[in-house]
């Protein structure tokens, strides 16, 4: 599967705890391009870590499809890519160099690689040299404390990196800091490779207002898509939600954690239920303080159903 960049492309970005094979087969409906699993450790794949593959299933519509990988230690990384070549349907081995958590970080994982790029240029050309994938891309921020975006970007582009995403803050930004549009056109102008700019991202007037601004070859949503996971419609053709279709898209996704995680589903599915539910529906945080007990599948979902189609 080719990725067209002659148009704007639309990418669900991962998502830790939220963008798995359910969540991601319900957005694949409402017009996003190409979605991405949620960040897997290459040491966990290395040590063949059975809960770790599973994340890497992707659903049939999942087309093309991008494994998120973290690792900084190149042999780690090539052992995690060689399992990734035996999938079938992966278009894409991403490496994450955005992810703020400690735990991440204090590993030289995720946006700790900003901190070595020389590290990070490595990490890249291992799996660029490994990959039987078409492509090898990579997600960054602006820096780790302090901006320097253009340079990563570079490295990013001189390692073989195929494209790059880059969430418009740096790692001390967390997510909670103005995102810097200005910094990611500046990283679209500065390379050769398609960029992809996220962060914020949350409405079809913010979407095309970032592509105009930074010129930009697509858009990744992350957050703003939890709980409005037709968001890409809205963004594409104008879809307006209505209680209906909320409904729908709140039963189906349950259906698809029970299918994946079986009874476990329920309990997972609890903190998508705090988002849906915020759509303006009455009763809702009783909803909420009721759905928190219940772990029995038919008791759930006879609940769900009553409080969003009622």
């Amino acid at each position: 599967m080719s990725l067209d960049f002659s148009k704007p492309l639309y990418f669900l970005a991962p998502l830790a705890g939220l963008t798995d094979l359910p969540f991601r087969s319900v957005v694949k409906k409402f017009g996003v391009d190409v979605t991405v699993s949620e960040m897997i450790s290459s040491n966990a794949l290395a040590y063949n870590s059975k809960k770790t593959y599973k994340m890497l299933e992707k659903s049939p519509l999942e087309s093309p499809y991008s494994i998120q990988i973290a690792g900084s230690d190149e042999e780690i990384i090539k052992r995690a890519v060689d399992i990734i070549n035996r999938q079938d349907g992966v278009d894409i081995i991403d490496l994450n160099c955005g992810c703020p958590v400690p735990k991440v970080v204090n590993n030289l994982q995720g946006s700790a690689l900003l901190t070595d790029l020389k590290k990070m240029g490595k990490a890249i050309e291992t799996i660029k040299k490994y990959s039987n994938k078409k492509y090898t891309s990579v997600k960054i921020r602006l820096g780790f404390t302090e901006k320097n975006h253009i340079e990563i970007a570079k490295v990013c582009e001189d390692s073989g990196a195929d494209f790059i995403a880059v969430h418009g803050r740096t790692r001390s930004g967390k997510f909670k800091a103005p995102v810097d549009y200005d910094a990611i056109a500046e990283v679209k102008e500065a390379v050769n490779i398609p960029v992809i700019a996220n962060g914020d991202i949350d409405s079809k007037e913010k979407a095309k207002w970032v592509l105009e601004h930074t010129k930009c070859d697509g858009i990744m949503i992350g957050r703003a898509a939890v709980g409005r996971p037709w968001i890409f419609k809205e963004i594409k053709d104008d879809l307006v939600a209505n209680k209906e279709l909320v409904a729908n898209v709140v039963l189906e996704h349950f259906d698809q954690m029970i299918n994946f995680y079986g009874e476990y589903g329920v309990i997972l599915f609890r903190k998508h239920l705090h988002t849906y539910s915020k759509y303006g529906y009455s009763g809702a945080s009783a909803f909420r303080d009721r759905i928190n007990r219940v772990s029995d599948v038919n008791e759930a979902r006879a609940i769900i159903e009553n409080f969003f189609k009622s």
